[in-house]
């Protein structure tokens, strides 16, 4: 194999002479990124020492963001980096190779990612998820190169988002009875979050939370009725679907409501960015609800479309006070999005060519090639080692607002204990796409990678699935 086994191949290699033997490294925990090196020796099972020793982090400017440059020779490693992302990815460069055996060959390797965003969605709304699951989910992207956990955290299925001025949202919010009786649900304390947000820190990944609305928020609905069109008593919904109750955009206690919601999660998540959803909101409540009707009338609006438009950028505007930037999916494009907010395109390729020729930032993150509730049938390793975020129309200069991309793992019908299975091995793929250059593709020598990191994720404890039917 002439790259070694890497997921995501890194940007250069050249070979040496000799190699690398676990059983001289002491990893150095002096130097700028000393508690990088420290995580790394403990993951990995190394011993630490002072400057000098065997693996050693340092900095280098000239290298681009998130880049890193490793020397790896018989009893010594070196390692630079321009920041703390670059150092981490060179960490975990080794820590592969340390997963696979003892041995690490000489080499020289240049390696820096293709796009900012690289991210897994995790929908942990349908089907809660413990902390633990969360965290190890982490680190395994972490270990591949991706940088975000957007996390799904509000859904008409479940409330997972401690809220204290709130205590209904846990209460009745956080559980449901399914059509078996079964009881099903969980919050996640204001503790825990920290414990997650801190965790994921560490290994340069940032959590992303989302708060849908104005609709897939029945589960709030339960805990909250007034904060409906219509006031009725409504149960957290059990089935899948787009569902009519929706937050009424005519009432301004839903706002009051809200923004209590979005200062405790700016507090809870330093992340520059709040996703908001604003996917799939019908409007039909809307339509028939006098306060509504009235805002609309009173705002001169012409339309429903444009009251979710009015709504979006009510909040966008929130947010966008208190230094924070607003994503939803595509559907915020209706109407016209909110000032500065990024697009995240799902339905195809549309919505990210249209917020870039809008001179707009995009998330690209189709049901083609990147939702991973789908299976291998649909989508296969091949299939996803096919995508490619930036769409083949957009200009030179529109192509720069294409942030990156993410897999998508919605649980409607996957409970935890099979996350992993639809996840891995198809995030390799996803990984590689987001990190290496447009032009460097090769299926099967990606192929052969990817089959090889097999027994390393198996090590890590992940119940790897099929990549094809």
């Amino acid at each position: 194999m002439k790259t070694p086994p890497l997921i995501p191949a890194p940007l250069k290699t050249t070979p040496r002479e000799g190699a690398f033997r676990r059983a001289e490294a002491i990893v150095s925990g002096a130097g700028p990124y000393s508690g990088i090196a420290r995580l790394f020796a403990a993951q990995c099972g190394l011993p630490t020492g002072g400057s000098g020793t065997s693996e050693f982090l340092d900095t280098d400017a000239a290298l681009p963001p998130e880049g890193c440059r490793l020397e790896i020779r018989p009893g010594r490693i070196v390692a630079r980096a321009a920041d703390r992302a670059g150092a981490w990815r060179a960490s975990q460069i080794l820590r592969q190779f340390l997963l696979d055996g003892d041995r690490i060959p000489a080499l020289d390797i240049e390696d820096a990612p293709r796009f900012r965003w690289r991210g897994l969605m995790l929908d942990c709304c349908r089907h809660f998820m413990d902390v633990d699951f969360v965290k190890a989910t982490i680190d395994r992207i972490a270990l591949h190169g991706m940088n975000r956990l957007h996390w799904h955290l509000t859904e008409d299925q479940g409330w997972r988002l401690e809220i204290p001025k709130y205590p209904r949202l846990a209460e009745i919010g956080g559980w449901r009875t399914d059509e078996d009786g079964q009881r099903h649900g969980g919050i996640y304390t204001r503790g825990q979050v920290r414990d997650v947000v801190a965790y994921a820190a560490e290994r340069q990944v940032v959590v992303v939370p989302e708060i849908e609305m104005p609709g897939h928020c029945r589960a709030a609905l339960a805990a909250y009725p007034h904060l409906s069109c219509r006031g009725e008593a409504l149960p957290v919904e059990t089935r899948w679907g787009i569902f009519e109750d929706i937050y009424c955009a005519g009432d301004d206690a839903v706002f009051t409501f809200l923004q209590d919601v979005l200062d405790e999660v700016l507090d809870l998540f330093p992340s520059p960015w709040i996703h908001i959803g604003g996917d799939e909101a019908p409007r039909t409540r809307w339509r028939d609800c006098p306060r509504c009707r009235a805002r609309m009338r009173d705002l001169g609006l012409a339309g429903e479309d444009a009251l979710q438009s009015w709504f979006l950028n009510r909040i966008g505007k929130w947010l966008h006070a208190r230094g924070r930037v607003m994503i939803g999916w595509d559907e915020i494009l209706d109407g016209g999005p909110p000032r500065g907010a990024i697009i995240q395109s799902w339905r195809g390729f549309e919505g990210a060519e249209a917020a870039a020729r809008n001179g707009r930032e995009a998330i690209v993150s189709p049901t083609s090639h990147a939702y991973f509730d789908y299976g291998p049938d649909r989508i296969d390793l091949r299939r996803v080692y096919d995508f490619e975020p930036v769409p083949d129309s957009l200009t030179p200069a529109e192509a720069k607002l294409i942030l990156g991309g993410e897999a998508n793992m919605w649980t409607e019908r996957a409970p935890q204990s099979i996350v992993d299975a639809m996840i891995w091995p198809r995030l390799l793929a996803m990984a590689e796409r987001l990190w290496a250059p447009a032009d460097r593709r090769d299926w099967p020598e990606f192929r052969a990678r990817a089959a090889a990191a097999a027994p390393r994720l198996r090590r890590l404890g992940i119940a790897y699935g099929k990549d094809s039917p």
